[in-house]
């Protein structure tokens, strides 16, 4: 399952600087707009914690952590949806992403140019997001009129999906952004256009929390979006996981796991995921000849001891075809 997140902003707002935090790749980081033009990709581990402690109890010989793909995207600025900086180019990029993290400059740093000439987090935070919809206007409107032609065949699907397109176009029109209107989202006819706004989003506030006010904490949250205040010229590690973490999370996605003396592996599937599906991300022969899932949640694991203890203890559960597996569960897939 491949995952990639967007990092976008005004230029200079820290978005090179996010990337070679995550990364530690050398990325060209320059006090003006477009310093970067295609975007830089790094692909970055999730941490778990679970992972050692699994591979210490089996010995095992390497550890394969969950990974998502960081895309360090290029500075957008006010009508970038018409082109300007390049702006249709760099929306694009976006577009191949499953979610945004959305760096806004909090700290004031005179030395370091701002675009708009003016520290104002409120008004950089209300551009980018005014590219975003008004991308995703020309986006539906284009759409739009191709099924006000395909609508004439009496098509009632069709009839049906424009009634959820003028929905979203009229809340695009008040800024309402789709996201946060969970059952048009989840539309076919909304997901097929990949929506910039329909991405879930993180914000990443760069600066001190001496730097951010309640007012853009109250924005935030008014988007239904999470943020994360880091200041990103002390590189605090800490924060730096939580907020990869937290990508992996706005992704709707658990890890289940594998433990043996060859590998100890983290396996990435959408919460809500059958056993069979699961066993499918591992080799795609197992979901079809699936039988059943031994599983046991992993700290129980490790209070037993090994694998053989928690069996003859009779700890390790056999789950069938219908059971939802849990972030943290072990799992040995049983098939034909």
């Amino acid at each position: 399952m491949k995952l990639s997140i967007g990092i976008v902003g005004l230029p200079n707002v820290g978005k090179s600087t996010l990337f070679k935090i995550l990364t530690k790749q050398e990325v060209n980081i320059a006090n003006y707009p477009f310093a970067t033009i295609d975007p830089n990709v790094g692909v970055v581990t999730v941490p778990d914690e679970r992972l050692k402690k699994l591979a210490k109890l089996s010995n095992s010989k390497k550890i394969v952590p969950a990974i998502v793909e960081f895309y360090d995207i290029a500075g957008l600025v006010k009508g970038a949806n018409k082109g300007e900086g390049l702006g249709n180019q760099f929306l694009s990029h976006i577009r191949e992403t499953n979610a945004i993290i959305h760096i806004v400059r909090c700290f004031k740093a005179s030395e370091i140019i701002h675009v708009e000439n003016e520290v104002n987090p409120l008004k950089d935070l209300k551009i980018i997001n005014t590219e975003l919809i008004l991308k995703d206007l020309e986006t539906v409107e284009k759409r739009f009129i191709s099924l006000e032609k395909e609508i004439r065949t009496g098509d009632k699907q069709k009839i049906k999906d424009l009634e959820i397109l003028k929905t979203v176009k009229e809340n695009l029109n008040k800024n309402i952004l789709p996201i946060n209107s969970g059952e048009i989202a989840a539309e076919p006819a909304v997901k097929e256009l990949n929506l910039l706004t329909a991405k879930p989003q993180i914000y990443l506030l760069n600066g001190g929390e001496e730097d951010v006010d309640s007012e853009l904490k109250e924005k935030i949250k008014s988007l239904g979006a999470d943020y994360l205040i880091i200041n990103l010229s002390t590189s605090d590690v800490d924060n730096i996981d939580k907020l990869i973490k937290k990508a992996y999370e706005i992704l709707g996605l658990i890890s289940f796991l594998t433990t043996g003396e060859d590998e100890t592996r983290a396996w990435t599937i959408k919460k809500g995921i059958k056993a069979p599906q699961a066993a499918g991300e591992i080799h795609t022969d197992f979901e079809k000849k699936f039988i059943k899932a031994e599983v046991i949640e992993w700290s129980r694991l490790l209070e037993v001891g090994s694998w053989q203890q928690a069996k003859q203890k009779g700890l390790i559960r056999l789950e069938g075809k219908e059971y939802i597996i849990q972030d943290g569960d072990v799992v040995v897939i049983k098939h034909g």
